[in-house]
């Protein structure tokens, strides 16, 4: 999420490649550990004055929101507190509800055999939710005409489901909305298929 929070604004960032199959402490990898000690997601660092680097929040969505307050523009969150109350839904329900149960780290502790049922299930059991949300919110996005936190949650899972083979044909919300974003360049740059750390099988 964070790469293409930072793309719709322009930046360019130097990545430090980790992945989730990653465990603190098993290699190189763990270099960037002490930045967030639950998991194998790596922190931003701005730098403030004097070039002094700052560390900004770590965990996905405190990132953006983060990025959002000091770096507003173009927004990642409207300003109509009901849109916005509504984009913190969906990004929630999708950062916290769907993808970690789901995650490498998740999969890794129901057996090989069963995780692509696993996965499918959870993804699932979201989209479902998340398509009646969105029927209800979405014009060109997840909330309205304008790219919000939510679709910055919304590419990289629906990514995830393709992974995991997931039919999508029930959530046609979800896949407009997924093909829209997928033709701004910001988020084509950032996908996950794309990253210098993306497993040769999942390259685009």
């Amino acid at each position: 999420m964070k790469p293409r929070a930072a793309g719709t604004r322009g930046w360019v960032l130097q990545r430090i490649p980790g992945t989730e199959s990653h465990e603190a402490g098993a290699g190189p990898e763990d270099r960037w550990h002490h930045h967030w000690p639950v998991g194998p997601v790596p922190s931003p660092r701005a730098l403030g004055p004097r070039r002094a680097p700052l560390t900004a929040p770590s965990g996905q969505l405190a990132i953006i929101e983060y990025l959002e307050e000091t770096r507003p523009t173009p927004r990642l969150l409207p300003p109509d507190p009901k849109k916005k109350v509504l984009v913190r839904m969906i990004s929630d329900l999708i950062a916290s509800g769907i993808q970690p149960v789901q995650n490498l780290s998740v999969l890794k502790q129901v057996g090989q055999e069963n995780q692509l049922t696993w996965a499918q299930k959870a993804i699932t059991s979201g989209f479902h939710a998340l398509e009646q949300i969105l029927q209800s919110t979405a014009g060109k996005y997840c909330v309205g005409d304008e790219v919000s936190m939510a679709d910055l949650c919304l590419v990289p899972q629906v990514a995830n489901a393709e992974r995991f083979k997931v039919d999508l044909t029930p959530y046609p919300t979800i896949s407009r909305i997924n093909k829209s974003l997928l033709a701004l360049e910001a988020f084509q740059v950032s996908h996950p298929c794309r990253q210098p750390d993306t497993p040769p099988e999942l390259r685009a």
